[in-house]
């Protein structure tokens, strides 16, 4: 540090590296989740303070575009922001592009990789110019976790493949075309978080592999996309006592000072994983925390606790010589390189996302359409025998994790309308509904039969490993269910949404003779087309005129 600085001043250079999380809305009841999206009158202040960064999530793509304007106007220093906008902007703010998760491209990579590859690079440029549009100039993505654990309960479909030479093909292809768009992009989860089998949000994983299968495995993808100029990694909260014994990767030097930077030689911005994550949060405070991250070698703080505390714990911790001052100073410069790198982008300079040519529109919806014909998978007899209920009517069995404010289960989705109008009634399974089982011990993994109704069953399972559900998803017997249909020769079809071991485990188990189809999307372009295929095409219309009332 050249010259001496007073709190304020310290404070206010600390805080711009510090990233908050705030809704996409504009109001504070809009919030979605406002355990963690600060309210307006504490975001204003941490943005008039210095803070620096801001995470966004919710809302549609013209809110987002507003949002980032005034997010900008609260603050009088650029801003980094940015959201997990890791299957296209559409994934979280609706009105964007919802692209098919990575995972989907790695199965298409298996059969044809020219031409995954090349879907890849489409993707990162699409996903960059919408970000862009809308107002963020960051990318939390590509994944770069190799997912070679099936029982991996949030990494799973967001990864871009279960083997290192297809996920270093697929998000190298990926940056090359987000980079292209001026928007930076985020290796993530430092140094991998593929193969586990517990959610980090909730608890704090165990990876046991020594060295040499790090080097092999999981570093593989980061040394890559390191090597092709990704601008941030993201750090894992993970204990790899091959790499520190003491500490999670995100607060550990030996992870992320000795190994990022010396050895893999990275001089881009290092930021965490959200400090709020259990993983973090049960073992250590917002500010102590945010204080050994630092120490570690991470230049921005993602999501502390308790903003303040982080900032005052980092400031304490230079004051008294237990942080280095050159830490700040290479943060600080990190930062600057960061957004000069966006050219000089401001959400001010953002295009308003109803003001787009018909020509970029056209090119994002057909890359949406052929990534979601190109991953989808049948077996059984799809086309010779379209579905239709009987006079009597059916049951349309629907697992979704909830319908509360569902992105992928609204009042008009095809999953309901088109076994509706094929004479399907539908009936939702989810954690705040009625039990569908028999019973809730696993040696009586049965559904109530009784409950659903008489007629033939239409099952469609949106699985795909979700944050902060950990192992619910797994003990869900619905391989005993689908078992127990057949046996009572009520099975009319399945449809799984996501998670392809789920798929290939479920439908391993069906009778030849039963139709079953496989998305990893979950958006209405997947429902849609898979249905398509499944249901009587003389009885089916497009899935989106259900009319149950005038209004609600």
């Amino acid at each position: 540090m050249s010259e001496p600085l007073n709190d304020a001043e310290l404070r206010r250079r600390i805080a711009s590296l510090i990233v908050v999380r705030a809704s996409g809305h504009a109001g504070d009841r809009q919030r979605r989740y406002p355990r963690w999206e600060l309210p307006n009158q504490t975001l204003r202040r941490l943005l008039a303070d210095g803070v620096g960064g801001v995470i966004l999530l919710g809302g549609t793509a013209t809110e987002l575009h507003q949002r980032c304007r005034t997010l900008q106007r609260w603050a009088d220093h650029p801003l980094l922001l940015c959201a997990d906008v890791e299957e296209g902007v559409g994934q979280r703010f609706e009105g964007a592009t919802w692209l098919v998760p990575p995972m989907a491209l790695a199965r298409l990579h298996q059969r044809d990789p020219a031409r995954a590859v090349a879907l890849a690079e489409r993707y990162g440029r699409c996903t960059g110019r919408q970000a862009r549009r809308c107002g963020l100039n960051w990318v939390l993505g590509p994944v770069a976790d190799v997912n070679n654990n099936p029982a991996n309960p949030v990494i799973n479909v967001r990864a871009w493949g279960d083997t290192p030479a297809t996920v270093i093909a697929l998000t190298c292809a990926f940056q090359r075309g987000l980079q292209s768009t001026g928007v930076l992009g985020c290796a993530k989860h430092f140094p991998g978080h593929g193969d586990t089998a517990v959610d980090s949000h909730l608890q704090l994983p165990l990876l046991p592999h020594n060295r040499a299968r790090l080097d092999a495995v999981e570093l593989a993808p980061f040394r890559s996309l390191i090597a092709a100029g990704v601008d941030s990694v993201m750090t894992a909260h993970l204990q790899i006592p091959a790499l520190d014994a003491e500490r999670p990767a995100t607060l550990s030097s030996a992870t992320l000072t000795s190994l990022l930077r010396d050895e893999l030689e990275f001089r881009g911005l290092v930021v965490t994983d959200a400090l709020v994550m259990d993983a973090i949060s049960q073992r250590w405070g917002a500010g102590e925390a945010a204080r050994l991250a630092f120490a570690a070698g991470a230049d921005l703080i993602l999501m502390p606790g308790d903003a303040d505390a982080a900032i005052a714990a980092i400031a304490a911790g230079l004051r008294a010589g237990s942080l280095p001052w050159q830490r700040l100073d290479q943060a600080l410069d990190r930062r600057r390189q960061a957004l000069a790198r966006t050219q000089t982008f401001t959400a001010d300079d953002a295009e308003d996302p109803e003001d787009l040519s018909d020509l970029e529109l056209s090119e994002e919806r057909e890359l949406a359409t052929t990534l979601v014909a190109l991953s989808l998978e049948q077996r059984g007899p799809i086309a010779a025998q379209p579905l239709a209920a009987p006079g009597s009517g059916g049951i349309n069995l629907i697992r979704v994790d909830g319908v509360l404010s569902s992105s992928v289960l609204r009042a008009n989705a095809p999953a309901l309308t088109l076994p509706e109008q094929a004479g399907f009634r539908s009936l939702l399974c989810h954690p705040l509904g009625l039990s569908p089982w028999r019973s809730e011990q696993a040696s009586d993994a049965h559904l109530a039969l009784e409950r659903l109704g008489e007629g033939p069953v239409l099952v469609q399972l949106f699985l795909r490993g979700n944050p902060f559900r950990g192992e619910r998803d797994r003990s869900e017997p619905w391989g005993a269910a689908l078992q127990q249909l057949q046996r009572e020769g009520r099975l009319a079809g399945l449809v799984v949404y996501g998670c392809p071991y789920t798929w290939e485990r479920l439908s391993g188990q069906l009778d030849p003779a039963i139709p079953a189809l496989y998305s990893p999307g979950q958006m209405d372009d997947a429902q849609a087309l898979a249905l398509a295929q499944l249901l009587s095409s003389d009885r089916t219309g497009t899935g989106t005129d259900r009319n149950d009332g005038f209004t609600d």
